[in-house]
């Protein structure tokens, strides 16, 4: 899949809302918390069943909403136990900032300016 594809599928699956919220809310949990075992797991981590508390969704259309996530590259998971973890994929992450960084300096177009800025 190229750059142009993967980042199609990355700004399809934050176009909605829930989506995005999900994505803000997982982007924001960088504290080292204690899961339902009393271990310690990663920073920027959540349990499925966590994250459907936090919205006002049933259990299955936040799977949903996370399956779309995670195919598009934007959330990974990680299955321990009986629990299911999610957490931002920090290279989704470094390619949308590639992007809006292009976008702010100008260099979106490289060799093709003359052809799309006519």
């Amino acid at each position: 899949m190229s750059k142009s594809e993967t980042l199609a599928a990355i700004f399809k699956a934050l176009s909605d809302p829930t989506r995005l919220r999900i994505f803000e809310c997982l982007a924001c949990c960088r504290d080292v918390e204690i899961d339902e075992t009393g271990d310690f797991r990663p920073a920027g981590t959540l349990s499925v069943g966590e994250v459907c508390c936090r919205f006002d969704q049933t259990l299955p259309t936040i799977s949903r909403h996370l399956k779309e996530l995670r195919l598009a590259g934007l959330v990974r998971t990680e299955k321990r136990g009986r629990w299911i973890f999610c957490s931002v994929e920090p290279a989704a992450l470094d390619l949308i900032r590639e992007f809006l960084d292009r976008s702010r300096t100008g260099g979106m177009c490289g060799a093709n300016e003359e052809a799309c800025c006519r």
